[in-house]
């Protein structure tokens, strides 16, 4: 059995206590942690009392690209293979992330770009019932990069900032020839915030109370990866720009309505314009 190398990375934003009990759940199972911290104040003294962490406070908001990218180039030159990047609100069971490094351990993961559980959420989505699969595209958090793919794909896209970054890079992986494989009888919880389904004459909504920022950058960002990726996956690509169940969502019930339309507006309009990077605030 091969050894396996893996560092993690968690990017923090005004983390809450439970944020920072998360890391406990799976600091045992890597060799070292990067905090990347976007935080308007430093957190290190709440985090875990630990040799493994090396604490990076950004003095401002970077976005999830940026942090995930500089871990990646330290882990890089430390010399670990694998990094596990990680939401802040993400819970791991014990035991599953040292089952994923058994098993990859066995296994010949060269055209694999990123090893994934399944990640348990409120969405009614179906769990494949093989305990393999490779998906199209799978959330940023709970993954193990493979970090020799990341630097040939060039890694994440700084430009998009937060939302899309996961989408992105899975598409770019494929475009590229590269695998993603998740282990579907390894599960983990994340959380998505406050999401719920209510049904409008026959139609099931989701509801997914995103901020006004986070509909800025998902209108915009969204509309740069259906044109970059059009030809891996057209009818994938299509989808993601298709909003009016979203909109409608909006407007019957969420809260700040005003102010989330004007974003995706404004995201729509600063595509049409070439705008990039932080730009919503």
């Amino acid at each position: 059995m091969k050894h396996i190398k893996i560092a993690g990375a968690v990017v923090l934003y005004q983390p809450t206590d439970e944020d920072i009990a998360n890391i406990s759940s799976y600091i045992k199972d890597i060799d070292h942690l990067y905090v990347m911290d976007n935080s308007t104040n430093e957190n290190i003294k709440r985090l875990p009392k630990s040799k493994k962490i090396e604490y990076i406070f950004n003095h401002q908001n970077l976005g999830i690209a940026a942090p995930l990218n500089l871990a990646a180039q330290k882990a890089r030159e430390a010399g670990y293979t694998w990094l596990l990047t990680m939401d802040q609100d993400t819970f791991f069971p014990s035991g599953i992330l040292a089952t994923m490094k058994e098993r990859i351990a066995t296994m010949d993961t060269e055209d694999i770009g990123i090893v994934t559980p399944w990640h348990k959420t409120r969405l009614k989505v179906e769990k494949p019932k093989e305990s393999i699969s490779y998906p199209l595209d799978v959330m940023t958090s709970g993954n193990l990069v493979n970090l020799a793919i990341h630097e040939k794909i060039g890694g994440f896209k700084e430009w998009l900032f937060i939302d899309g970054v996961d989408i992105e890079y899975c598409l770019n992986l494929r475009k590229h020839g590269y695998r993603i494989m998740r282990f579907n009888d390894l599960e983990i919880d994340h959380n998505l915030g406050d999401i719920f389904y209510r049904n409008f004459f026959g139609k099931e909504l989701l509801v997914t109370n995103h901020r006004a920022m986070r509909r800025y950058y998902q209108a915009r960002n969204y509309r740069y990866i259906r044109d970059m990726y059009l030809e891996v996956d057209e009818e994938f690509c299509r989808r993601l720009v298709k909003f009016k169940s979203i909109l409608l969502a909006i407007l019957l019930y969420e809260k700040q309505k005003f102010a989330k339309i004007k974003a995706y507006y404004h995201g729509y309009r600063d595509y049409k314009q070439g705008k990039r990077g932080r730009s919503y605030e």
